[in-house]
């Protein structure tokens, strides 16, 4: 039995498929569900030493300063949390907030 779906196929030239179409709101959907994933650099960042804080911003491109302003701290206060491998729920939050990440992909 075929079931209807929302989703078209593309097919390019040659008549294979190219691209796939999805509704908008599958989209958003499937990107609120890679809020769990971590990217393979944070992971290597962190197996060569990184905090899993350290390891993001790095992955981010962004500088310890970028991340203190967006906290609303010094520089220092940032770096002092970055090298910490226990954070405070609250701070984690924060930080994963200021990155643009969930919290929980914090934790590993």
């Amino acid at each position: 039995m075929n079931m209807p779906t929302n989703i078209q196929i593309i097919n390019g030239p040659g008549g294979e498929p190219a691209f796939v179409v999805i509704p908008y709101t599958d989209y958003v959907a499937s990107r609120n569900t890679e809020k769990s994933m971590i990217p393979h650099d944070v992971i290597s960042r962190s197996v060569d030493g990184a905090t899993p804080v350290r390891a993001w911003r790095e992955h981010l491109g962004l500088t310890q300063a970028d991340v203190a302003e967006r906290l609303g701290i010094s520089q220092s206060a940032y770096a002092q949390q970055e090298s910490s491998s226990r954070l405070r729920k609250a701070s984690r939050e924060k930080i994963a907030a200021a990155l643009g990440i969930a919290a929980a992909q914090l934790d590993f």
